[in-house]
């Protein structure tokens, strides 16, 4: 009996040996009540399309925190924009939900009988949200302190950061995109997306095939080039246009073909130096509003003696989190981590920024430790979180006092209007996920993620992380199919 006991015993250990632990490389159901939950979530993740990718998944109980659900929960995966949700967590933290870029035009001259005799200073601090008009209001208040004619030189200064431009793994191919655009304290956009950096380029058919292409930027700039060598083709032939800007320059060039009867093709493309940019568009606000200027454009510090004249500045930073989150604009983000250095650190770096994200997420219960965190906008491939990291991140962040300006940041499932749904604004329509699901998306090639909340006041809070995925098609369907499952088990509760 004793010997049949200890064979029993010896076998059981060699069982316990060779099965794989409960980890959380495994599918884990928090108990048995969530077994239909687990068992829809492992049928979707068997997906033909997630073979050979890794699949995090994590999903928590939104009052209490409890793991319901995680898949490769503890891997470190690439979180693509995901990242942004610690950037906005940690700028509402650092900077505070009202808190306004500042922009100001100062002199080091004096104003007699409206002659300005000095230099004008155009001085940036990193307000993303510059526009045209901005320059325009910025010239007429000029104007209206007396300033009529001005003997100096127009000067920009973009010293409020630190000279470093792009993030450090940003790819060579992406820098004249509007999602790669360089950083700088002195930087405009061309509408109301905010894409920092960036002019508008629209490409026109011309009246007849063989008629060159009519480009137009907006807005437009005597210090952007664009070198035209497309055309008008007929409807019955090939049209392929391009537009992109030659490295080192801001030279925009437009090739290829658009047919007659297209309406138009547009892009963003990023400029090569914003705060020549942003100068030009100065000149030209000066010009319209009736003030004299003669001198040259230069970009330098401006000296601590200098007069304010005028200044200017920004939306709140609880309303520039609209355009952010739910357009997830890449410039906005690295430009946050720069002005939290910034604030916080006294220098505006990528270095210092992240050094205030990581003590933010320390602060919040989260171990750095186990990240890498490499950009404030989540474009880098070398950034790594864990799902169940995240989910957590969106658990304890509930009860700051900054939490309501968070939440209405994030995309909207299925809802139409631009700054509700934003990047979920034709995902997951006619569904239980519908407006129920609030969450941050996000995209690299080869990564696509989508972590926030499933109804939120009484529901979950989840983390999706695909990586190494082949197939790009269709690939956020399957984070799609996970929410609607999650919002179905939320109403059902």
């Amino acid at each position: 009996m004793k010997q049949t006991l200890k064979n029993g015993l010896v076998i059981l250990l060699l069982i316990l040996l060779v099965l794989p632990p409960l980890s959380s490389n495994q599918n884990v159901s928090a108990d048995k009540t969530n077994s239909s939950l687990s068992t829809q979530l492992n049928e979707i993740l068997s997906d033909e399309r997630l073979d050979g990718a890794i699949a995090g998944i994590s999903v928590r109980s939104a009052n209490s925190g409890e793991m319901i659900y995680e898949n490769y929960g503890q891997t470190r995966l690439t979180p693509a924009s995901n990242m942004k949700l610690f950037t906005a967590g940690a700028a509402l933290e650092a900077l505070g939900p009202d808190y306004r870029f500042t922009t100001e035009l100062l002199t080091d001259g004096n104003l007699k009988n409206k002659f300005l005799k000095g230099n004008l200073y155009l001085k940036g601090k990193g307000d993303p949200t510059l526009l045209k008009e901005d320059f325009d209001e910025l010239a007429n208040s000029l104007k209206e302190k007396g300033v009529h004619k001005i003997k100096g030189d127009l000067i920009g200064d973009n010293s409020w950061y630190k000279d470093e431009a792009l993030s450090q793994d940003l790819s060579w191919s992406d820098e004249d995109n509007y999602y790669g655009a360089k950083v700088s304290a002195l930087t405009a956009s061309p509408n109301e997306d905010y894409d920092a950096g960036t002019v508008i380029v629209e490409a026109y058919p011309g009246k007849h095939p063989g008629d060159p292409v009519d480009v137009r930027l907006s807005p437009s700039s005597d210090v952007i080039e664009v070198q035209n060598r497309a055309k008008t083709v007929s409807a019955e032939e090939d049209a392929e246009l391009s537009i992109t800007r030659e490295h080192g320059s801001n030279t925009i060039l437009v090739e290829g073909e658009i047919s007659v009867d297209a309406t138009r093709k547009r892009d963003w493309i990023a400029v090569w130096n914003p705060a020549e940019y942003v100068l030009s568009l100065m000149k030209q606000s000066l010009k319209e509003a009736g003030i004299q200027f003669k001198g040259d454009m230069v970009l330098r510090t401006t000296p601590e003696e200098a007069t304010l004249l005028v200044e200017k500045k920004s939306m709140p930073l609880s309303e520039l989190l609209i355009p952010f989150m739910k357009l997830s604009n890449n410039g906005h983000a690295e430009i946050l981590v720069k002005e939290m250095g910034k604030v916080k650190k006294k220098e505006g770096s990528w270095e210092a920024g992240l050094e205030v994200i990581n003590d933010f997420l320390e602060e919040t219960g989260l171990d750095t430790a186990e990240m890498r965190l490499r950009d404030g906008s989540g474009i880098s491939h070398v950034s790594l979180i864990k799902p169940n990291q995240l989910s957590n991140y969106l658990y304890r962040i509930q009860d700051k006092s900054w939490f309501d300006a968070f939440y209405d940041s994030l995309p909207v499932a299925g809802d139409a209007d631009r700054f509700e749904g934003g990047t979920l604004r034709y995902r997951m329509r006619d569904t239980a996920a519908e407006q129920i699901v609030h969450a941050k998306t996000g995209s690299l090639t080869g990564v696509s993620s989508l972590s926030g909340y499933v109804d939120q006041n009484n529901g979950l809070v989840f983390s999706i992380m695909l990586n190494q995925f082949v197939e790009e098609d269709d690939i956020k369907d399957i984070e799609d199919e996970i929410a609607v499952v999650l919002a179905a088990y939320a109403e059902g509760k």
